[in-house]
């Protein structure tokens, strides 16, 4: 068996979390669905298993992540689905995300949504994943190992996951990061953009019809010359406060495996 953690994570979050379940169940190697030269034709087998997270994009699966996970073919491989988000909701990401692995012949046997600092706003879930989030990950992995080991996957049918379809309409917070004056034109902010929205040739500037908010370009910026308009920053703040406040709860979903007919679903919030 080879254990994949393959992730969306424009600004380490998704990331963090991801590798971190994967490393709960041995040695693993990473798929970085945000590189636009990673080898998504990796031909997954039965045995295997497969940590697939993205974060949640106004409680969607982001576009580019969804169109990149299409190109992968699970083979009937074991999926652990993982959102995660800052601290607002998720809506029909995971459900989404279900449903295109299930497209894409993954065997989706437990999901996971979890909380990140807001990669955007970071006054909200500051610090998180923190070592509480990380023991009750753990807590989470183990979980689901006690109830897939020695389980034949055709005896039951996917995890059940919260989320409506159709799934809401698609859209981010439209705040386009620019250049500052101390911009470099080193190219790595152009190189790292998932979405190709920054000229090579020209790294200042941002195409602001494919720029998808996802602030990969902020993080990288070795001489934090990428930024937000604060006003407009300010204002998107305000507009979230109510929603982003108070510590939301890591969750676990999975099939109780000791009932088949007929089949329940169990949702764990473990506080």
């Amino acid at each position: 068996m080879s254990i994949y953690a393959i992730y969306f994570s424009p600004t380490g979050g998704t990331e963090k979390i991801v590798t971190f379940i994967a490393e709960q169940f041995g040695v693993y190697q990473s798929i970085d669905l945000c590189e636009k030269t990673s080898d998504l034709t990796n031909d997954f087998s039965e045995e295997d298993l497969c940590i697939i997270g993205v974060p949640s994009f106004g409680g969607r699966v982001p576009a580019i992540a969804l169109e990149r996970i299409k190109a992968l073919s699970g083979n009937n491989a074991t999926a652990i689905l993982i959102t995660v988000y800052g601290n607002r909701a998720y809506e029909d990401t995971l459900i989404e995300l279900e449903d295109t692995l299930i497209e894409k012949n993954f065997t989706c046997q437990a999901a996971i949504a979890a909380i990140a600092e807001h990669s955007i706003m970071h006054q909200f879930a500051t610090g998180r994943p923190d070592q509480n989030d990380l023991t009750e990950l753990a807590s989470f992995a183990q979980k689901i190992k006690e109830k897939t080991n020695n389980t034949v996957k055709t005896d039951f049918p996917p995890v059940h996951v919260p989320g409506d379809r159709p799934y809401r309409e698609y859209g981010t917070i439209p705040l386009i990061p620019g250049a500052s004056h101390t911009c470099g034109s080193c190219g790595l902010c152009a190189a790292k953009c998932p979405s190709g929205a920054i000229p090579s040739d020209n790294p200042t500037q941002t195409d602001k019809d494919k720029c998808i908010s996802c602030m990969r370009c902020i993080s990288v910026c070795p001489t934090h010359s990428r930024k937000l308009n604060p006003l407009m920053l300010a204002a998107a703040s305000q507009k979230l406060k109510k929603a982003c406040s108070g510590r939301k709860e890591n969750e676990l979903f999975f099939i109780n495996k000791t009932i088949k007919t007929p089949a329940i679903f169990i949702l764990l919030k473990i506080k």
